[in-house]
Protein backbone atom coordinates (compact mmCIF):
# COMPACT_ATOMS: atom_id res chain seq x y z
CA UNK A 1 0.00 0.00 0.00
CA UNK A 2 2.83 2.37 0.82
CA UNK A 3 4.54 1.63 -2.49
CA UNK A 4 1.29 2.36 -4.35
CA UNK A 5 0.87 5.73 -2.62
CA UNK A 6 4.48 6.59 -3.30
CA UNK A 7 4.04 5.72 -7.01
CA UNK A 8 0.92 7.87 -7.27
CA UNK A 9 2.68 10.76 -5.55
CA UNK A 10 5.58 10.50 -8.01
CA UNK A 11 3.16 10.48 -10.95
CA UNK A 12 1.44 13.57 -9.60
CA UNK A 13 4.79 15.30 -9.15
CA UNK A 14 5.85 14.46 -12.69
CA UNK A 15 2.51 15.65 -14.03
CA UNK A 16 2.78 18.92 -12.12
CA UNK A 17 6.35 19.44 -13.29
CA UNK A 18 5.25 18.84 -16.87
CA UNK A 19 2.45 21.37 -16.50
CA UNK A 20 4.80 23.94 -15.01
CA UNK A 21 7.26 23.44 -17.87
CA UNK A 22 4.47 23.82 -20.40
CA UNK A 23 3.32 26.98 -18.66
CA UNK A 24 6.82 28.45 -18.71
CA UNK A 25 7.21 27.58 -22.40
CA UNK A 26 3.90 29.28 -23.13
CA UNK A 27 5.04 32.40 -21.26
CA UNK A 28 8.33 32.37 -23.17
CA UNK A 29 6.47 32.06 -26.47
CA UNK A 30 4.32 35.02 -25.51
CA UNK A 31 7.31 37.10 -24.45
CA UNK A 32 9.15 36.16 -27.64
CA UNK A 33 6.13 37.23 -29.71
CA UNK A 34 6.04 40.59 -27.92
CA UNK A 35 9.77 41.11 -28.43
CA UNK A 36 9.50 40.14 -32.10
CA UNK A 37 6.64 42.58 -32.59
CA UNK A 38 8.55 45.38 -30.89
CA UNK A 39 11.62 44.65 -33.02
CA UNK A 40 9.51 44.84 -36.19
CA UNK A 41 8.03 48.17 -35.08
CA UNK A 42 11.49 49.48 -34.18
CA UNK A 43 12.81 48.36 -37.59
CA UNK A 44 9.93 50.09 -39.34
CA UNK A 45 10.40 53.33 -37.42
CA UNK A 46 14.18 53.23 -37.92
CA UNK A 47 13.78 52.78 -41.67
CA UNK A 48 11.24 55.60 -41.98
CA UNK A 49 13.15 58.03 -39.78
CA UNK A 50 16.52 57.29 -41.43
CA UNK A 51 15.03 58.07 -44.85
CA UNK A 52 12.86 61.02 -43.86
CA UNK A 53 14.64 63.14 -41.27
CA UNK A 54 16.70 64.92 -43.91
CA UNK A 55 13.53 66.29 -45.49
CA UNK A 56 13.16 68.63 -42.51
CA UNK A 57 16.29 70.43 -43.71
CA UNK A 58 16.66 72.42 -46.92
CA UNK A 59 19.79 73.47 -48.80
CA UNK A 60 20.19 77.22 -49.39
CA UNK A 61 22.69 79.02 -51.63
CA UNK A 62 23.85 82.57 -50.93
CA UNK A 63 23.69 84.90 -53.94
CA UNK A 64 24.08 88.61 -54.62
CA UNK A 65 20.93 89.62 -56.46
CA UNK A 66 20.35 92.90 -58.29
CA UNK A 67 16.76 93.95 -58.92
CA UNK A 68 17.63 95.45 -62.29
CA UNK A 69 14.62 97.23 -63.77
CA UNK A 70 15.61 96.47 -67.36
CA UNK A 71 16.04 92.76 -66.64
CA UNK A 72 12.76 92.64 -64.78
CA UNK A 73 10.92 94.70 -67.39
CA UNK A 74 9.48 97.05 -64.76
CA UNK A 75 9.02 100.78 -65.30
CA UNK A 76 6.61 101.36 -62.41
CA UNK A 77 7.19 99.24 -59.33
CA UNK A 78 3.76 100.17 -58.00
CA UNK A 79 2.05 98.61 -61.04
CA UNK A 80 0.97 95.20 -59.78
CA UNK A 81 0.53 93.84 -63.30
CA UNK A 82 4.11 94.72 -64.25
CA UNK A 83 5.42 93.12 -61.06
CA UNK A 84 3.35 89.99 -61.69
CA UNK A 85 4.76 89.64 -65.22
CA UNK A 86 8.33 90.62 -64.34
CA UNK A 87 11.22 88.29 -65.17
CA UNK A 88 12.49 87.50 -61.69
CA UNK A 89 14.00 84.26 -62.95
CA UNK A 90 16.13 86.38 -65.26
CA UNK A 91 17.46 88.21 -62.22
CA UNK A 92 18.47 84.88 -60.67
CA UNK A 93 20.14 83.81 -63.91
CA UNK A 94 22.08 87.08 -64.04
CA UNK A 95 23.28 86.55 -60.48
CA UNK A 96 24.47 83.03 -61.32
CA UNK A 97 26.28 84.22 -64.46
CA UNK A 98 27.98 86.95 -62.41
CA UNK A 99 29.16 84.33 -59.92
CA UNK A 100 30.43 81.86 -62.56
CA UNK A 101 31.62 84.10 -65.36
CA UNK A 102 33.52 81.39 -67.28
CA UNK A 103 30.39 79.37 -68.12
CA UNK A 104 29.49 79.25 -71.80
CA UNK A 105 27.33 77.13 -74.05
CA UNK A 106 23.60 76.39 -73.84
CA UNK A 107 23.91 73.10 -71.94
CA UNK A 108 26.37 74.50 -69.41
CA UNK A 109 24.18 77.54 -68.82
CA UNK A 110 21.12 75.35 -68.41
CA UNK A 111 22.97 73.30 -65.79
CA UNK A 112 24.10 76.51 -64.08
CA UNK A 113 20.62 77.98 -63.93
CA UNK A 114 19.45 74.72 -62.38
CA UNK A 115 21.46 75.34 -59.22
CA UNK A 116 18.69 77.53 -57.83
CA UNK A 117 15.08 76.44 -57.44
CA UNK A 118 12.43 77.86 -59.75
CA UNK A 119 10.68 79.11 -56.65
CA UNK A 120 13.46 81.66 -56.02
CA UNK A 121 11.80 84.01 -58.49
CA UNK A 122 8.64 84.11 -56.38
CA UNK A 123 10.75 84.87 -53.32
CA UNK A 124 12.29 87.87 -55.08
CA UNK A 125 8.88 89.03 -56.25
CA UNK A 126 7.47 88.93 -52.72
CA UNK A 127 10.45 90.88 -51.38
CA UNK A 128 10.11 93.56 -54.05
CA UNK A 129 6.37 93.89 -53.42
CA UNK A 130 7.05 94.25 -49.67
CA UNK A 131 9.85 96.79 -50.25
CA UNK A 132 9.61 98.66 -53.60
CA UNK A 133 12.82 100.57 -52.77
CA UNK A 134 14.78 97.43 -53.69
CA UNK A 135 14.33 98.19 -57.41
CA UNK A 136 17.79 98.71 -59.01
CA UNK A 137 19.38 97.76 -55.68
CA UNK A 138 21.59 94.79 -54.80
CA UNK A 139 21.15 92.56 -51.78
CA UNK A 140 22.60 89.28 -50.57
CA UNK A 141 20.02 86.53 -50.17
CA UNK A 142 19.90 82.85 -49.25
CA UNK A 143 17.87 81.19 -52.02
CA UNK A 144 16.46 77.66 -52.07
CA UNK A 145 18.61 75.22 -54.04
CA UNK A 146 17.26 72.86 -56.67
CA UNK A 147 16.23 69.38 -55.46
CA UNK A 148 19.21 67.72 -57.24
CA UNK A 149 21.60 70.09 -55.50
CA UNK A 150 19.82 69.49 -52.20
CA UNK A 151 20.10 65.71 -52.54
CA UNK A 152 23.76 65.93 -53.54
CA UNK A 153 24.71 68.27 -50.70
CA UNK A 154 22.94 66.18 -48.07
CA UNK A 155 24.73 63.04 -49.26
CA UNK A 156 28.23 64.55 -49.07
CA UNK A 157 30.23 62.82 -46.36
CA UNK A 158 27.79 59.94 -45.85
CA UNK A 159 28.85 56.31 -45.74
CA UNK A 160 27.20 55.63 -49.10
CA UNK A 161 29.05 58.53 -50.70
CA UNK A 162 27.70 61.55 -52.51
CA UNK A 163 24.64 60.81 -54.61
CA UNK A 164 25.33 62.33 -58.01
CA UNK A 165 22.17 61.21 -59.80
CA UNK A 166 21.53 63.79 -62.53
CA UNK A 167 24.50 65.89 -61.37
CA UNK A 168 27.17 66.39 -64.03
CA UNK A 169 30.79 66.75 -62.97
CA UNK A 170 30.60 70.43 -63.83
CA UNK A 171 27.62 71.00 -61.54
CA UNK A 172 29.37 69.08 -58.78
CA UNK A 173 32.37 71.38 -59.19
CA UNK A 174 30.16 74.49 -58.89
CA UNK A 175 28.57 73.17 -55.73
CA UNK A 176 31.98 72.31 -54.28
CA UNK A 177 33.13 75.88 -54.99
CA UNK A 178 30.09 77.26 -53.21
CA UNK A 179 30.69 74.94 -50.26
CA UNK A 180 34.32 76.02 -49.97
CA UNK A 181 33.29 79.69 -49.93
CA UNK A 182 30.65 78.99 -47.24
CA UNK A 183 27.85 80.01 -49.59
CA UNK A 184 25.87 76.80 -49.01
CA UNK A 185 24.15 75.91 -45.76
CA UNK A 186 21.38 73.74 -44.39
CA UNK A 187 18.33 75.38 -42.85
CA UNK A 188 14.95 74.29 -41.51
CA UNK A 189 12.69 73.38 -44.40
CA UNK A 190 9.85 75.82 -43.77
CA UNK A 191 8.29 75.05 -47.14
CA UNK A 192 7.53 71.53 -45.93
CA UNK A 193 5.24 72.87 -43.22
CA UNK A 194 3.86 76.01 -44.88
CA UNK A 195 3.31 75.13 -48.56
CA UNK A 196 1.01 72.91 -50.58
CA UNK A 197 1.96 70.31 -53.16
CA UNK A 198 4.31 71.16 -56.02
CA UNK A 199 5.94 69.49 -59.01
CA UNK A 200 9.27 70.70 -57.63
CA UNK A 201 10.32 68.61 -54.60
CA UNK A 202 12.10 71.51 -52.87
CA UNK A 203 8.88 73.55 -52.94
CA UNK A 204 6.42 70.81 -51.95
CA UNK A 205 4.84 70.86 -48.51
CA UNK A 206 2.19 69.10 -46.45
CA UNK A 207 0.15 72.06 -45.25
CA UNK A 208 -2.48 71.68 -47.98
CA UNK A 209 -2.90 67.97 -47.24
CA UNK A 210 -2.91 68.59 -43.48
CA UNK A 211 -5.68 71.19 -43.81
CA UNK A 212 -7.65 68.83 -46.05
CA UNK A 213 -7.35 66.08 -43.42
CA UNK A 214 -8.40 68.52 -40.70
CA UNK A 215 -11.54 69.64 -42.55
CA UNK A 216 -12.49 66.06 -43.43
CA UNK A 217 -12.02 64.89 -39.82
CA UNK A 218 -14.10 67.79 -38.47
CA UNK A 219 -17.00 66.68 -40.64
CA UNK A 220 -16.40 63.05 -39.72
CA UNK A 221 -16.45 63.58 -35.95
CA UNK A 222 -19.38 66.03 -36.17
CA UNK A 223 -21.52 63.40 -37.91
CA UNK A 224 -20.24 60.02 -36.78
CA UNK A 225 -20.04 60.61 -33.02
CA UNK A 226 -23.62 61.79 -32.35
CA UNK A 227 -25.11 59.34 -34.86
CA UNK A 228 -23.03 56.45 -33.54
CA UNK A 229 -23.81 57.21 -29.89
CA UNK A 230 -27.52 57.63 -30.62
CA UNK A 231 -27.63 54.31 -32.51
CA UNK A 232 -25.75 52.54 -29.70
CA UNK A 233 -28.09 53.95 -27.03
CA UNK A 234 -31.19 52.93 -28.97
CA UNK A 235 -29.95 49.40 -29.71
CA UNK A 236 -28.75 48.82 -26.16
CA UNK A 237 -31.44 50.54 -24.10
CA UNK A 238 -34.67 50.87 -26.10
CA UNK A 239 -34.73 48.53 -29.11
CA UNK A 240 -36.92 45.42 -28.71
CA UNK A 241 -35.16 42.09 -28.96
CA UNK A 242 -36.44 40.56 -32.19
CA UNK A 243 -35.19 39.37 -35.55
CA UNK A 244 -34.97 42.89 -36.95
CA UNK A 245 -32.64 44.16 -34.25
CA UNK A 246 -30.59 40.95 -34.55
CA UNK A 247 -30.29 41.59 -38.29
CA UNK A 248 -29.19 45.18 -37.63
CA UNK A 249 -26.56 44.06 -35.11
CA UNK A 250 -25.17 41.46 -37.50
CA UNK A 251 -24.94 44.03 -40.29
CA UNK A 252 -23.18 46.56 -38.05
CA UNK A 253 -20.59 43.95 -37.10
CA UNK A 254 -20.16 42.99 -40.75
CA UNK A 255 -19.74 46.62 -41.84
CA UNK A 256 -16.84 46.98 -39.41
CA UNK A 257 -14.99 44.32 -41.45
CA UNK A 258 -15.88 45.62 -44.93
CA UNK A 259 -12.82 46.80 -46.95
CA UNK A 260 -12.55 50.57 -46.87
CA UNK A 261 -12.55 50.89 -50.66
CA UNK A 262 -16.17 49.68 -50.66
CA UNK A 263 -17.13 52.79 -48.72
CA UNK A 264 -15.33 54.83 -51.37
CA UNK A 265 -17.43 53.18 -54.08
CA UNK A 266 -20.56 53.85 -52.02
CA UNK A 267 -19.62 57.51 -51.64
CA UNK A 268 -18.90 57.77 -55.36
CA UNK A 269 -22.29 56.28 -56.24
CA UNK A 270 -24.40 58.18 -53.69
CA UNK A 271 -22.77 61.48 -52.77
CA UNK A 272 -21.13 62.32 -56.12
CA UNK A 273 -23.23 60.62 -58.81
CA UNK A 274 -26.64 60.91 -57.11
CA UNK A 275 -26.42 64.02 -54.90
CA UNK A 276 -23.82 65.70 -57.18
CA UNK A 277 -21.49 66.73 -54.38
CA UNK A 278 -18.26 68.14 -55.94
CA UNK A 279 -15.36 65.72 -56.17
CA UNK A 280 -12.16 66.19 -54.21
CA UNK A 281 -13.62 68.37 -51.44
CA UNK A 282 -13.44 67.73 -47.68
CA UNK A 283 -17.25 67.55 -47.49
CA UNK A 284 -17.52 64.38 -49.53
CA UNK A 285 -14.38 63.00 -47.89
CA UNK A 286 -15.87 63.56 -44.44
CA UNK A 287 -19.14 61.90 -45.46
CA UNK A 288 -17.35 58.81 -46.75
CA UNK A 289 -15.17 58.58 -43.64
CA UNK A 290 -18.31 58.97 -41.52
CA UNK A 291 -19.82 55.88 -43.12
CA UNK A 292 -16.58 54.00 -42.52
CA UNK A 293 -16.15 54.95 -38.86
CA UNK A 294 -19.79 54.57 -37.77
CA UNK A 295 -19.57 50.78 -37.15
CA UNK A 296 -16.47 51.23 -34.99
CA UNK A 297 -18.08 53.97 -32.90
CA UNK A 298 -21.36 52.07 -32.54
CA UNK A 299 -19.65 48.86 -31.42
CA UNK A 300 -17.36 50.63 -28.93
CA UNK A 301 -20.25 52.74 -27.59
CA UNK A 302 -22.43 49.66 -27.07
CA UNK A 303 -19.58 47.95 -25.23
CA UNK A 304 -19.21 51.03 -22.99
CA UNK A 305 -22.95 51.07 -22.25
CA UNK A 306 -22.92 47.35 -21.41
CA UNK A 307 -20.09 47.98 -18.94
CA UNK A 308 -22.34 50.21 -16.80
CA UNK A 309 -23.62 48.03 -13.90
CA UNK A 310 -27.36 47.24 -13.99
CA UNK A 311 -27.58 48.39 -10.37
CA UNK A 312 -27.11 51.99 -11.55
CA UNK A 313 -30.20 51.71 -13.73
CA UNK A 314 -32.19 49.94 -11.01
CA UNK A 315 -31.28 52.59 -8.44
CA UNK A 316 -32.27 55.45 -10.78
CA UNK A 317 -35.59 53.79 -11.62
CA UNK A 318 -36.15 53.14 -7.91
CA UNK A 319 -36.06 56.86 -7.11
CA UNK A 320 -38.56 57.65 -9.86
CA UNK A 321 -36.39 58.44 -12.91
CA UNK A 322 -37.87 57.80 -16.34
CA UNK A 323 -36.04 55.53 -18.82
CA UNK A 324 -34.82 58.60 -20.71
CA UNK A 325 -33.55 60.22 -17.53
CA UNK A 326 -31.77 57.01 -16.59
CA UNK A 327 -29.94 57.03 -19.90
CA UNK A 328 -29.15 60.75 -20.06
CA UNK A 329 -28.29 61.37 -16.41
CA UNK A 330 -26.65 58.11 -15.38
CA UNK A 331 -25.76 55.67 -18.18
CA UNK A 332 -24.31 58.12 -20.71
CA UNK A 333 -22.03 59.99 -18.27
CA UNK A 334 -20.60 56.71 -17.01
CA UNK A 335 -20.19 55.25 -20.50
CA UNK A 336 -18.76 58.42 -22.03
CA UNK A 337 -15.05 57.54 -21.42
CA UNK A 338 -15.41 54.35 -23.45
CA UNK A 339 -17.39 56.17 -26.13
CA UNK A 340 -14.76 58.89 -26.43
CA UNK A 341 -12.02 56.28 -26.66
CA UNK A 342 -13.85 54.50 -29.45
CA UNK A 343 -14.45 57.79 -31.26
CA UNK A 344 -10.78 58.77 -31.08
CA UNK A 345 -9.69 55.36 -32.36
CA UNK A 346 -12.22 55.70 -35.18
CA UNK A 347 -10.81 59.14 -36.04
CA UNK A 348 -7.29 57.72 -36.06
CA UNK A 349 -8.47 55.03 -38.45
CA UNK A 350 -10.11 57.66 -40.66
CA UNK A 351 -6.97 59.82 -40.63
CA UNK A 352 -4.90 56.99 -42.09
CA UNK A 353 -7.34 55.89 -44.80
CA UNK A 354 -6.41 56.26 -48.44
CA UNK A 355 -8.45 53.86 -50.59
CA UNK A 356 -11.93 55.36 -50.07
CA UNK A 357 -10.65 58.88 -50.72
CA UNK A 358 -8.98 57.80 -53.96
CA UNK A 359 -12.37 56.71 -55.23
CA UNK A 360 -13.93 60.14 -54.68
CA UNK A 361 -11.22 62.10 -56.45
CA UNK A 362 -9.12 63.37 -53.56
CA UNK A 363 -6.06 62.15 -55.45
CA UNK A 364 -6.04 65.34 -57.54
CA UNK A 365 -2.92 67.53 -57.69
CA UNK A 366 -3.85 70.42 -55.37
CA UNK A 367 -1.40 73.32 -55.08
CA UNK A 368 -3.54 75.87 -53.21
CA UNK A 369 -4.13 75.38 -49.50
CA UNK A 370 -7.86 74.77 -48.87
CA UNK A 371 -9.60 77.48 -46.90
CA UNK A 372 -12.89 75.74 -46.24
CA UNK A 373 -14.95 72.56 -46.45
CA UNK A 374 -15.87 73.06 -50.11
CA UNK A 375 -12.43 73.92 -51.49
CA UNK A 376 -10.57 71.27 -53.54
CA UNK A 377 -8.21 69.39 -51.25
CA UNK A 378 -6.29 66.22 -50.64
CA UNK A 379 -5.36 64.47 -47.38
CA UNK A 380 -2.11 63.30 -45.82
CA UNK A 381 -2.32 59.58 -46.78
CA UNK A 382 -3.17 60.46 -50.39
CA UNK A 383 -0.35 63.02 -50.46
CA UNK A 384 2.04 60.30 -49.31
CA UNK A 385 0.70 58.04 -52.05
CA UNK A 386 1.29 60.72 -54.69
CA UNK A 387 4.83 61.48 -53.53
CA UNK A 388 5.73 57.80 -53.33
CA UNK A 389 4.79 57.47 -57.00
CA UNK A 390 6.98 60.41 -58.09
CA UNK A 391 10.26 59.61 -59.87
CA UNK A 392 12.41 62.32 -58.25
CA UNK A 393 14.67 61.01 -55.51
CA UNK A 394 13.97 64.06 -53.34
CA UNK A 395 10.33 62.97 -53.07
CA UNK A 396 11.53 59.82 -51.27
CA UNK A 397 12.61 61.99 -48.36
CA UNK A 398 9.33 63.92 -48.54
CA UNK A 399 7.37 60.66 -48.47
CA UNK A 400 9.14 59.35 -45.37
CA UNK A 401 8.88 62.74 -43.64
CA UNK A 402 5.14 62.92 -44.35
CA UNK A 403 4.77 59.38 -42.96
CA UNK A 404 6.58 60.54 -39.82
CA UNK A 405 4.12 63.42 -39.45
CA UNK A 406 1.14 61.11 -40.01
CA UNK A 407 2.47 58.59 -37.49
CA UNK A 408 2.98 61.40 -34.98
CA UNK A 409 -0.68 62.37 -35.30
CA UNK A 410 -1.80 58.75 -34.98
CA UNK A 411 0.36 58.17 -31.90
CA UNK A 412 -0.94 61.41 -30.37
CA UNK A 413 -4.57 60.43 -30.97
CA UNK A 414 -4.11 56.93 -29.54
CA UNK A 415 -2.24 58.34 -26.54
CA UNK A 416 -5.11 60.76 -25.97
CA UNK A 417 -7.54 57.84 -26.06
CA UNK A 418 -5.53 55.97 -23.41
CA UNK A 419 -5.26 59.06 -21.19
CA UNK A 420 -8.99 59.75 -21.41
CA UNK A 421 -9.81 56.17 -20.50
CA UNK A 422 -7.42 56.16 -17.54
CA UNK A 423 -8.63 59.48 -16.18
CA UNK A 424 -12.36 59.19 -16.74
CA UNK A 425 -13.17 55.52 -16.33
CA UNK A 426 -14.64 54.16 -13.11
CA UNK A 427 -13.97 50.75 -11.68
CA UNK A 428 -16.87 48.91 -10.12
Amino acid sequence: MTDLNRSRAEQIQRSLAKRYRAEKRFQLYGAAAVVFGLLCVALLFTDIISKGYKAFGQTYIQMEVTYDASTLGITDVNDSQQVALADFHGVVKTALKSRFVDVSGRKAKRDLYGLISHGAGYTLRDRLVANPKLLNQTETLWLVADDDIDTYYKSIGTDAGAFTGRMSEQRQGWVDQLVQSDDVEMRLNRNFFTKGDSREPELAGIRGAAMGSLFALIITIALSFPIGVAAAVYLEEFAPQNRWTDLIEVNINNLAAVPSIIFGLLGLAIFINFFHVPRSVPVVGGLVLTLMTLPTIIISSRAAIKAVPPSIRDAAIGVGASPMQVVLHHVLPLAMPGMLTGAIIGMAQALGETAPLLMIGMVAFIVDIPGGFTDPATVLPVQIFLWADSPERAFMEKTSAAIMVLLAFLILMNTLAVILRKRLERRW
